[in-house]
């Protein structure tokens, strides 16, 4: 599986982006995705996720309200629309996926997936 992230961009605080995932594959209902995080100096954290089981959604609690996660069928991309950025959003942002379901207490841990993406950068600055 080959993952692919755009959309990643300088913008201003308060601004907005949306990020894309491509997979290389097709995706079945058992897979499950996330997009991560990591900015310098600190460890990597999981934003939100995915399950294709049964399309429910887990957010980082800095990230609730402002950033959405959603699918587009025709192409097998994942976005993510992220709102109102600030500073503190500046990161490398990485998609993830395992083919299979991820128990929800697991749905942010790096440690549940499988494939990762290169990354894209978001620059929340003024």
């Amino acid at each position: 599986v080959q993952l692919v992230e755009s959309g990643g961009d300088l913008v201003q605080p308060g601004g907005s982006l949306r990020l894309s995932c491509t997979t290389s594959g097709s995706i079945s209902k058992q897979h499950t995705v996330a997009w991560f995080r990591q900015a310098p100096g600190k460890e990597r954290e999981g934003v939100s996720s995915f399950s294709f089981w049964d399309h429910s959604t887990v957010y980082a609690d800095s990230v609730k309200g402002r950033f959405a996660i959603f699918r587009d069928r025709a192409d097998n991309t994942i976005y993510l629309q992220m709102n109102s950025l600030k500073p503190d959003d500046t990161a490398l942002y990485y998609c993830a996926i395992k083919r299979q379901r991820v128990i929800l207490s697991s749905r942010l841990s790096p440690r549940a997936y499988d494939y990762w993406g290169q990354g894209t950068l978001v620059t929340v600055s003024s």
